[in-house]
């Protein structure tokens, strides 16, 4: 892949990594389900295993409402590989802050994975996996 083409296609995975965090900052069930293709997996931080959009959609909408309410968090992305020009697996660092954005000391980081694939033009998580980082 040409390097202006991937540094385009990074910033475009970025902009769904942000939306991600808006989402979750939103408490947006609706935003937050709809980066996620139809047919995605998703394995939540304590293990949960989520087979497709309405399923993931269902444990969404359990589980977000009110859970910004004493903290939010924030969404890094720390590496993209492509694994091909239409795949790319995306590492994010996430960091439980307050409302203001400082950093809670006792919170663990999460490190999330997103394999991510270009569909109709736009970047969509497709087989995903939270992580606590334990120290």
């Amino acid at each position: 892949m040409q390097a202006d083409r991937m540094e385009h296609e990074i910033e475009a995975i970025k902009q769904v990594v942000a939306a991600i965090e808006q989402a979750q900052r939103t408490e947006s069930v609706e935003d937050f389900v709809s980066l996620f293709r139809e047919d995605a997996i998703w394995t939540t931080g304590h293990g949960k295993f989520l087979k497709g959009r309405e399923e993931i959609a269902a444990f969404t909408a359990k589980v977000l409402p009110g859970a910004m309410k004493e903290s939010t968090a924030t969404y890094e992305v720390t590496h993209v590989l492509f694994i091909r020009p239409d795949v790319a697996a995306v590492k994010v660092r996430q960091r439980q802050t307050t409302h203001d954005g400082t950093p809670l000391p006792d919170a663990p980081e999460g490190s999330p994975m997103y394999v991510m694939s270009k569909e109709d033009g736009h970047w969509r998580l497709t087989a995903n996996q939270n992580t606590v980082v334990v120290a």
